[in-house]
């Protein structure tokens, strides 16, 4: 199986709207204007035992948005030939996660949120959980 991968050039922290306000604030996510695509599926995690990692997978076709909703954890991601660490603490910024790019989240604080917004409802065939598979596939899309 070839599939064209993207890089970690691809993933971004994107900015959301903040309105401030001395009651509490206020941000807001809207379909295709906030994040590159639209959004189909919304799941978090949430009382995360400490020391437990989450994700261990790539998606083939599904395009992910990530919030720290509340607390902090670390998103790391690998495109089969670089790593890269994202910390996400705010709650007004999010971490953009096209396809075909492997992602681990580890360090959850205690009380933390994830929020996970996506671009497809869920497909069991659309997981790549081996990561030798996974760079196996970069690999021969990248020739």
């Amino acid at each position: 199986m070839s599939k064209s991968s993207c890089s970690l050039k691809d993933c971004r922290i994107i900015e959301l709207p903040k309105i401030y306000d001395a009651r509490g604030n206020l941000t807001f996510i809207e379909n295709s204007r906030h994040i590159p695509f639209n959004i189909k599926r919304v799941f978090y995690l949430y009382d995360v035992p400490g020391g437990e990692t989450r994700g261990g997978h790539a998606h083939l076709d599904l395009e992910q948005f990530i919030i720290a909703v509340s607390g902090s954890f670390d998103v790391i991601l690998d495109d089969g030939f670089e790593r890269k660490v994202f910390s996400l603490n705010r709650s007004y910024y999010g971490l953009y996660i096209p396809s075909m790019i492997w992602r681990e989240l580890e360090n959850f604080s205690s009380g933390s949120v994830c929020l996970v917004l996506t671009s497809d409802f869920y497909k069991e065939e659309d997981y790549i959980l081996n990561y030798d598979y996974y760079k196996k596939i970069v690999r021969e899309s990248d020739k």
